[in-house]
């Protein structure tokens, strides 16, 4: 039996154009109008597929992201952003700056968490565990989930079996789908699906 997860990135916004953490912003003018848009592709689809399941990170832009997409998703905790602790909502660059040694220890090393937060390795294991639930609970079915992209990675992490450090070299673009299909032990990856094709 197999479940299919497809996970939603969300739309731009203030924070990740400033390549800032979370900070409980939601999507500004341009990515509002860019999910209103990709909504409308994904409501007109010719091949649509019925989920049964539809969730959302309990973040504001991946709400609203659901919302403007027209997805009747409701928030799975376990899909939380990742815990930055006292960096939330500052900038990469703002961190160069101010604690060049402590970004640079986070970078390297995915046990880390100078900022308080949450480390790598535990983010990664808090989705595969999600991912893994799911595999033994919806069997034969079909599970959306629009999900900040540092969630996205950390599972494509688990369905590759690939280290932590593969990590920083995923790249997941706003508003595009990344699929899975499988069971525990064992996923398959399908990326950057224009949601419109779903």
């Amino acid at each position: 039996m197999t479940t299919r997860v497809t996970f939603i990135s969300p739309a731009i916004g203030a924070e990740l154009r400033a390549a800032a953490f979370e900070d409980g912003a939601g999507l500004d003018p341009s990515g509002r109008a860019r999910a209103a848009e990709a909504g409308a592709g994904l409501r007109s689809g010719r091949h649509s597929v019925t989920f049964h399941t539809t969730v959302h990170s309990p973040t504001a832009r991946c709400r609203e992201t659901a919302e403007a997409l027209g997805l009747p998703a409701v928030p799975e905790p376990a899909l939380a952003a990742w815990s930055m602790g006292r960096w939330r909502g500052r900038t990469l660059e703002e961190l160069t700056t101010t604690e060049p040694a402590a970004l640079a220890q986070w970078l390297a090393d995915p046990e880390a968490a100078p900022h308080g937060g949450e480390p790598l390795t535990a983010l990664c294991a808090r989705v595969a565990d999600w991912l893994d639930a799911l595999a033994g609970t919806h069997p034969d079915g079909r599970v959306l989930a629009v999900a900040e992209p540092e969630l996205v990675r950390a599972a494509a992490l688990h369905t590759l079996g690939a280290p932590p450090a593969s990590f920083w070299r995923i790249d997941v673009a706003p508003l595009t789908a990344t699929e899975l299909s499988g069971r525990t032990g064992r996923w398959n990856l399908r990326c950057g699906r224009p949601l419109e094709l779903l």
